[in-house]
């Protein structure tokens, strides 16, 4: 799964939000190391709705928001443990700091 598509999926988990957001909470959590332009942000949305990961909740005149399907909170359930597995191994090979 691309990191941004994580991340996305990863902002909509904790409640449904609007693509700005989304967009904010995506640059918080990822320590400003993930920064999406609108323009990217709404095709990513896109093709997350389109693959059935997310839908869209509800919409006002302004905004429209987003949030998780089914698929969508197991596809990042299946991703956050692959990347658990992979910090696993790295902290086994004692390849951070603190491990």
């Amino acid at each position: 799964m691309k990191t941004a598509d994580f991340h996305v999926l990863l902002a909509l988990a904790q409640a449904p939000q609007h693509g700005y957001a989304i967009m904010k909470e995506v640059q918080r959590a990822s320590g400003g190391q993930v920064r999406l332009e609108i323009g990217s942000l709404y095709r990513l949305l896109a093709r997350l709705l389109q693959a059935g990961l997310i839908e869209e909740s509800s919409a006002d005149e302004r905004r429209r928001y987003y949030r998780l399907t089914r698929l969508g909170l197991r596809e990042l359930k299946d991703e956050a443990a692959r990347l658990a597995n992979l910090v696993a191994l790295v902290r086994e090979r004692k390849l951070l700091e603190n491990s």
